[in-house]
């Protein structure tokens, strides 16, 4: 669940009691939130645990943070839907967000997390959070190319922000995003006659991809 619901709420609508006795039941003084007795129509979040006359309505959701290297041909969605969604290699129980999405032929590094919230936090172009993607195209660099991709570049559906770039060798570099634009890397350079043959992400923000090999994961933490 990501949500900050008042507990009003969340008897309605998670519990199914009705207004009125869901009203009755804040000021009754017989709800807890986290061992304290609540008569307001408080907000919960996720990590809250909730009891009613003792009993547990509301379990405690301790967050967890894993590094994942998505590989070629796997979506970044947790979709039963779709045969080559996140839960074909997902081995972990529960319900889980993506951190930073990439397209089905592109790789590396995801953050998989049950905390929906601080998802959409780092995710939002407004938190300007850092992404380094290598990056490898069919033919060689011109001079020039490193030098337009960093400026800012029309994509379509919008002109990219200014970027950091590094070139690797004659056909690969590395490039900085503060945002993530649906298949911006690929649409930038298709603007100036490049194909990208292979797309890597290794980090997001402080999270690196280090040496996870394809389907590998690992516990990472907030500092």
């Amino acid at each position: 669940m990501s949500f900050r619901l008042k507990i009003k709420h969340y008897l309605i609508h998670r519990l199914n009691y009705t207004n009125k006795l869901a009203g009755e039941l804040i000021s009754s003084g017989n709800l807890t939130v986290n061992g304290k007795n609540i008569v307001s129509n408080i907000e919960l979040k996720e990590s809250d645990e909730v009891h009613l006359n003792g009993v547990i309505v509301k379990h405690s959701v301790k967050f967890v943070y894993y590094a994942l290297y998505k590989p070629i041909g796997i979506e970044s969605v947790f979709d039963k839907k779709r045969v080559d969604s996140l839960y074909k290699i997902w081995p972990v129980e529960g319900e889980f967000y993506v951190a930073g999405r990439l397209d089905k032929a592109s790789e590396g590094l995801l953050i998989i997390t049950n905390n929906g919230k601080w998802v959409n936090e780092v995710t939002s172009d407004l938190s300007l959070k850092e992404k380094d993607y290598e990056v490898e195209v069919e033919h060689d660099i011109d001079g020039g190319f490193l030098k337009k991709m960093s400026e800012g570049v029309d994509i379509g559906i919008c002109i990219t922000k200014p970027c950091r770039i590094q070139m690797i060798n004659n056909r690969a570099f590395k490039i900085t995003l503060t945002e993530g634009k649906n298949r911006q890397i690929r649409r930038m350079c298709k603007k100036f006659g490049y194909s990208v043959i292979r797309l890597k992400r290794i980090r997001i923000d402080k999270f690196y991809l280090l040496d996870l090999k394809p389907f590998e994961y690992r516990e990472v933490f907030l500092t």
